[in-house]
């Protein structure tokens, strides 16, 4: 072979190598997993939404660790939940959460859970011995909306909403509730945070309140900052509550007179079917306001949810609302609707917490979860159970099996109707 030949022969050898190894390489490289935004997520049925800190122990001074989020989030993802909603950053929990999240994503590229971090906002003398004042801001908000902003640009592939306060409009939040115009001036400064590209941009900003909060109920709350603040939103995250409304607004509740003559679960199925009509109602009051503003934006659901026991208002002496057979009804219902409906439904909560009211065992804010402390699945998620989705899963060493022992006729014997009209 001469010279020229050799030459031309491994310039066609070496572009040859150049050019496969480009194609290996295309071959090789990993389809990119699309990025989705709060818009992608809030109201699809893919992506199911409960209200998550699972704290073990009566005082939240004993954080759950880092492992016991993981194991938590393990049984919420098998139960097909991908977004979570926390409370306040004040406390370790939220970032501890984030890097339990984190930790997951790398051990398993498919696994997926998003976060609506939510930042605890305060009245000046909120928890204090003095006084509220209701119309001057806590000077620890600042502090708290910084810690958010940190954490949603820390983990922009976890964080997709953050929520400026909670319940923090309501006027029965007597102990801290503020003026619309604080949680405004922080909305504004997040959002403008967003526009400068000091956050994300994708990033959803709301606060999660009350029903009322949002001009669905009482109109003393109809005031213009309040319009402003339904403006400043990237959208409308609304309470609703018909458990507690058993006791303090308790007309659709009780038994009417053309249902005396049914057995008691017939006369609980009908009351979760008005229970949840009475859901309906708030959130399309809440709609109308919204409308009547001329604002189109969505309106998803922060928090709705019903305690399965409760020695208290809600029990045997006061509205009998309280069991896991109409905690089971009411999941259901509220499910149906929501995904039917295209709502993000953030049900309260995913496992009970015995802090919430640690001097009482039995009182209602200690029994929400969908599973019990030792992580028992209560009455809701027991066909979960029977399709094995919660094999290998445990909760602080205890595996995932059902309340009473799968026992629905002790279940059921426990149930009791409303009280008559």
């Amino acid at each position: 072979m001469n010279s020229l030949v050799k030459i031309i022969s491994l310039a066609w050898v070496f572009t040859t190598a150049i050019y496969v190894g480009h194609v290996q390489s295309q071959s090789v490289q990993p389809n990119k997993k699309k990025e989705v935004t709060a818009k992608d997520i809030l109201g699809n049925k893919d992506y199911q939404a409960i209200c998550y800190e699972g704290y073990r122990e009566k005082t939240r001074q004993q954080q759950p660790t880092i492992a016991q989020l993981q194991e938590d989030l393990k049984i919420l993802s098998a139960v097909g939940i991908r977004i979570i909603r926390t409370y306040n950053v004040q406390l370790p929990h939220a970032s501890n959460l984030l890097k339990a999240i984190h930790e997951l994503k790398q051990a398993d590229p498919t696994f997926e859970m998003y976060v609506m971090l939510g930042a605890w906002i305060d009245c000046k003398n909120a928890w204090t011995d003095q006084a509220p004042d209701h119309n001057i801001e806590s000077e620890q908000n600042e502090g708290e909306i910084g810690r958010a902003v940190a954490l949603a640009n820390q983990n922009p592939d976890i964080v997709k909403i953050l929520a400026v306060g909670n319940e923090a409009m309501v006027k029965w939040a007597a102990s801290y509730f503020v003026q619309p115009a604080v949680i405004l001036k922080w909305v504004n400064h997040v959002q403008s945070l967003k526009a400068t590209g000091k956050l994300p941009k994708e990033l959803w900003i709301t606060c999660s309140d009350d029903f009322a909060s949002w001009g669905g109920g009482d109109a003393s709350y109809h005031t213009a900052d309040l319009e402003a603040l339904i403006k400043a939103v990237d959208y409308i995250s609304m309470h609703t509550y018909p458990y507690h409304n058993t006791h303090y607004n308790p007309d659709f509740w009780r038994v009417p007179p053309t249902e005396t003559s049914l057995s008691e679960i017939e006369k609980s199925d009908a009351a979760m079917v008005r229970a949840k009509e009475f859901a309906k109602a708030q959130y399309e009051a809440v709609a109308k306001y919204v409308k009547s503003l001329g604002v189109d934006k969505p309106i998803h659901i922060g928090e709705t949810g019903w305690a399965s026991i409760s020695d208290g208002f809600y029990g045997e002496q006061g509205s009998r609302a309280t069991d896991e057979y109409k905690q089971g009804r009411f999941y259901q219902h509220m499910r149906e609707w929501t995904n039917a409906a295209g709502i993000a439904c953030f049900f309260f909560e995913a496992f009970d917490e015995q802090w919430k009211d640690a001097g009482n065992p039995n009182g209602s804010e200690n029994h929400f979860g969908l599973f019990k402390l030792s992580g028992e699945a209560k009455y809701p998620l027991w066909k979960l159970v029977d399709q094995g989705i919660f094999k290998n899963l445990t909760r602080d060493g205890n595996p995932i099996i059902k309340t009473y022992n799968g026992d629905e006729k002790k279940l059921l014997e426990e149930v009791m109707a409303p009280p008559i009209k």
